[in-house]
């Protein structure tokens, strides 16, 4: 599978569980949307949604290597859930 195939496989299922977790629709609407300034997503929710991002894709994500201002908005998680899975 090419990484471009791949990646574009990655970021709906990224955004599935991303929804899952916040329970609203509009993080695949916006992908620029502020989820913690919003509180779409708190410390709590964001603990889940690593673990679940971690199980969908069979990668180890730890909440220690986590900054929260770099997984603010799906495209943040999108393309930091990419690279993990590409290494």
């Amino acid at each position: 599978m090419s990484a471009t195939v791949q990646n574009q496989a990655i970021a709906p299922k990224v955004l599935d569980v991303l929804e899952q977790i916040t329970g609203t629709d509009q993080v695949r609407r916006d992908l620029d949307l502020a989820l913690f300034e919003q509180n779409i997503l708190d410390s709590l929710g964001l603990v889940e949604l690593i673990v679940a991002l971690s199980d969908a894709f069979g990668v180890e994500i730890f909440p220690a290597e986590i900054e929260r201002s770099e997984w603010a908005t799906p495209r943040q998680i999108i393309a930091s859930v990419e690279k993990r899975v590409r290494v």
